[in-house]
């Protein structure tokens, strides 16, 4: 099965937590913070919403910031992914 989002819609997958601070020492997964970075995924075909037209800016694999709350979380297939809108995205990563 896979994912395919409609208008302005996108499909992220969140980047791993880090596993050790910058000086070396070993996180516990408990202690891990999961970063707001993603990976774009799938990117919907854009087009009217909500009476305006909308360009997709962001593509397929890039990295991406977005609001801490923000989307809908999906499990499919055993992996987790955030559908969000393209305005929810704060950044695209370079």
């Amino acid at each position: 099965m896979t994912l395919k989002p409609l208008a302005d819609r996108v499909v992220l997958k969140q980047n791993a937590a880090e596993e050790r601070t910058s000086s070396g020492i070993f996180l516990t997964a408990s202690a891990q913070e999961k970063p707001e970075v993603y990976e774009v995924v799938k990117v919907g075909p854009g087009g009217l919403v909500d009476g305006n037209e909308v360009e997709m800016i962001v593509e397929a694999g890039q990295n991406v910031l977005v609001g801490k709350y923000s989307g809908t979380k999906v499990k499919l297939d055993d992996v987790e992914y955030t559908i969000v809108r393209q305005s929810d995205i704060l950044a695209i990563i370079e």
